[in-house]
């Protein structure tokens, strides 16, 4: 039997990119990315090659029948305009979160990729990481009582970041596969542009009632850490438990599970719990967006 063999492009090298270029030039043996050829990367800079890659233009990476899938990993605000370029383009594709910086596209690019029959795979790596996977068999069977997911990191640019519910969505990922289903019940948000400050505080409900904070906090000079404090009627996680390093790269282990949906190999329900999990997420930052750009609301 010959191995299916899928040609593909990275678009974008920044530091994701160049991590894409690497992993699909050194794939794990025997892993399903075995099956994922490298063929070129796009880049509005012009570096010629990097290392074996060669650089092409993105008219090529569309009109080339030897590639099949594109990874994107462009800056957020341009990852709905791509995804689009290629499904049209009949790719597969493999993009960073967040997929796009309204729900009203990510569910449409998501049409579109099942009309066309297209994996269409969104990158989060948040929760292949090993301290995640440990706080998720921490929590699991617990009941939750309240619960403060607090971020901090450097400023972004929101003009090619998005919103900082759409840009930070990996946190509300986080909520959502560990507490279920999330309904918003505030959110506010304070910027100090003079200080380059920003930070955003949600208020969610769980569907026993339960609430759940998260608080996205950038500014000059913050380190990026998360902190967290879950009670349950059993007592309190206030630290990460700890967890052993993996000696599997989180981007070769993204790069492994859209293989494997190439391949075939991931079930209907496992496909279908994802689809739900990141379209609801995205619906959720955008109405967390609304509360926040709401006008003051006057009491008189």
């Amino acid at each position: 039997q010959i191995s299916r063999m899928f040609g593909t492009v990275v678009v974008g090298a920044g530091i994701a990119g160049l991590a894409r270029i690497r992993d699909l030039m050194n794939p794990m043996p025997s892993s399903p990315s075995e099956h994922l050829k490298l063929f070129g990367f796009v880049s509005r800079r012009s570096f010629g090659n990097i290392n074996e890659a060669k650089q092409i233009s993105l008219e090529e990476a569309l009109r080339n029948k030897d590639i099949h899938a594109a990874f994107i990993s462009t800056e957020n605000r341009s990852h709905e305009e791509t995804i689009r370029m290629f499904l049209e383009a009949g790719k597969h594709v493999l993009v960073e979160y967040p997929m796009a910086l309204s729900a009203k596209a990510a569910h449409e690019l998501w049409e579109m990729a099942e009309q066309k029959d297209k994996v269409l795979h969104v990158e989060h790596i948040e929760l292949l990481t090993e301290e995640y996977k440990q706080l998720k068999k921490e929590v699991a069977g617990k009941d939750l009582v309240k619960g403060t997911l607090h971020f901090t990191g450097h400023v972004l640019d929101e003009s090619k970041s998005g919103f900082p519910a759409f840009s930070g969505i990996a946190r509300l990922t986080w909520l959502i596969d560990l507490f279920g289903d999330l309904t918003v019940t505030s959110a506010t948000r304070e910027k100090q542009k003079d200080k380059n400050y920003s930070r955003m505080t949600v208020h969610f409900q769980t569907a026993n009632k339960k609430p759940l904070t998260w608080i996205e906090e950038r500014g000059p000079g913050m380190r990026r850490e998360k902190k967290i404090n879950f009670c349950f009627t059993s007592g309190c996680l206030e630290n990460f438990p700890e967890a052993p390093r993996s000696s599997v790269g989180l981007f070769m282990q993204d790069q492994n599970l859209f293989a494997k949906k190439l391949l075939g190999q991931v079930s209907k329900e496992e496909l279908a719990a994802e689809k739900w999990r990141i379209l609801r997420c995205l619906d959720l930052a955008e109405v967390i967006q609304q509360y926040c750009e709401e006008p003051e609301k006057i009491y008189s």
